[in-house]
């Protein structure tokens, strides 16, 4: 049994369709099909039902998927283990981090490292998807939680300081009130925001008025004159538009975290980035 074989399979079952499997592994739909037809005729079972709303597995599928997932890290820790000890400055790197990380944080440090190495490829990911480091979705990733993944190297980067913003010409909230004024907050869903909390807190009177994932979208509805948001101010010093609020108590920090695979840590692309991002925050760090 082939591996590529096991990853379409894979694939398939995450995914539920053929199309979306076609679509993560950049491969035909037609491809897809005809390679999981001839798995099932190799294995002389049938691994997945067909339905109205997709592929499911049949008990044959389940009783393998375990295995087909150990494969699947051992190609995968294979890979890593491989692409660790390139040693040529050269091929991408993948790096993730939130919008706002991506937007205000990289340019710079990025600008460097392009000028330094102009023979690696950069991608950028962003958003409020964790990509993997063990899968190799990701090559390094910047988050403000500690990774919870045991084989990830990680360093508490540095030190996130906020502050509370509204549009230039408004007028002064009063703290500890916040009456006639509104509130523009974070989506809470994905876990808790220390600076949110501390945001409604700090002006228990005001209407909350909207939320938004995204720290940019925040930062520009603020500069509208919508309401009060909390950003990092690394973007709002950065978004013209906004004035910083000088009040008695200033929204809680948090620490930068940056993490990659282990397996990784002899990939010199890879370190020459971090060198690169550890140089540039110390000539210019985040915190005013």
């Amino acid at each position: 049994m082939e591996w590529s074989d096991v990853r379409i399979f894979l694939a398939i079952a995450r995914a539920g369709t053929l199309g979306a499997a076609a679509r993560a592994l950049d491969l035909s739909h037609p491809t897809i099909g005809r390679r999981l037809r001839a798995l099932e005729q190799a294995t002389g079972h049938a691994l997945f039902q067909r339905t109205a709303d997709g592929f499911v597995l049949t008990d044959e599928g389940h009783a393998v998927i375990a295995l087909a997932e150990q494969m699947e890290e051992g190609a995968l820790a294979m890979e890593r283990r491989l692409a660790g000890q390139a040693q040529n400055l050269q091929g991408t790197l993948r790096i993730s981090s939130a919008d706002w990380f991506g937007a205000y944080v990289l340019p710079p440090i990025v600008a460097d490292y392009a000028k330094a190495y102009p023979h690696v490829d950069v991608e950028i990911l962003t958003g409020t998807r964790l990509f993997s480091l063990a899968q190799r979705e990701a090559d390094i990733a910047f988050r403000i939680v500690p990774f919870d993944a045991p084989d990830v190297v990680q360093r508490r980067l540095t030190r996130l300081v906020y502050g509370a913003y509204v549009a230039l010409g408004s007028p002064e909230p009063t703290y500890g009130d916040g009456t006639g004024f509104r509130l523009i907050t974070h989506d809470t869903s994905t876990g808790q925001f220390p600076d949110i909390a501390w945001l409604t807190e700090s002006f228990p009177n005001a209407k909350l008025v909207l939320r938004s994932n995204n720290r940019n979208v925040q930062g520009r509805m603020c500069r509208e004159g919508i309401g009060i948001a909390v950003l990092p101010r690394v973007v709002g010093d950065q978004m013209a538009g906004l004035r910083r609020l000088d009040l008695p108590s200033e929204p809680p920090g948090r620490d930068i975290w940056m993490g990659y695979h282990r397996d990784m840590r002899r990939l010199q692309r890879l370190r020459a980035f971090i060198s690169t991002v550890t140089d540039h925050l110390t000539r210019t760090p985040l915190q005013p």
